[in-house]
C-alpha cells in the first residue's frame, strides 16, 4: 500500500533572542544546564565566599580539630542509639547499622588523635 508522506512541518523562523522574555528564558535554561551538567564551571565562576560558619578555623591545631570531631561523633553515636531504641525492629536494625559506622569513624578519629604530636 502506498502511503504519501506529508511535507515536513514548517519551522518557526523566530529567533529565541527576538524578545526580551525569550532571551531571559534562554539564559535561565543555560544556567540550569550548566548547574547540573557542568557543576565545576559553576563553582569556579562563583565569586561568593564560603559561609564561614561551616568552615573549620585554619588557626586551630590538628589535635583540637580531632578532639572536636571525636566529641561530635560520640554525641552522634549516643543520639542514634537512643533513637534506635524507640523504633521497631527493621528500622532499628538500619539505625544501629548507621550507629556502628559512626562509631567506626569515632574510633578512627581517636586513633589519629593518639598519634598527633604536640607542638610546643
Amino acid at each position: 500500500m502506498f502511503k504519501p508522506t506529508p511535507n515536513p512541518p514548517g519551522s518557526d523562523p523566530a529567533s529565541p533572542y527576538e524578545s526580551l522574555d525569550s532571551k531571559k528564558f534562554h539564559e535561565a535554561a543555560e544556567r540550569a544546564l550548566d548547574h547540573y551538567l557542568n557543576p565545576a564551571a559553576h563553582i569556579m565562576a562563583s565569586t561568593n565566599e564560603p559561609e564561614p560558619m561551616f568552615l573549620a578555623n585554619p588557626k586551630y591545631d590538628t589535635e583540637s580539630l580531632l578532639a572536636n570531631a571525636s566529641e561530635s561523633l560520640g554525641s552522634a553515636t549516643t543520639m542514634l542509639s537512643n533513637f534506635a531504641a524507640l523504633l521497631e525492629n527493621s528500622h532499628r536494625k538500619t539505625l544501629l547499622g548507621i550507629t556502628q559506622v559512626v562509631m567506626l569513624g569515632e574510633l578512627a578519629v581517636n586513633q589519629a588523635l593518639d598519634k598527633v604530636e604536640l607542638k610546643e
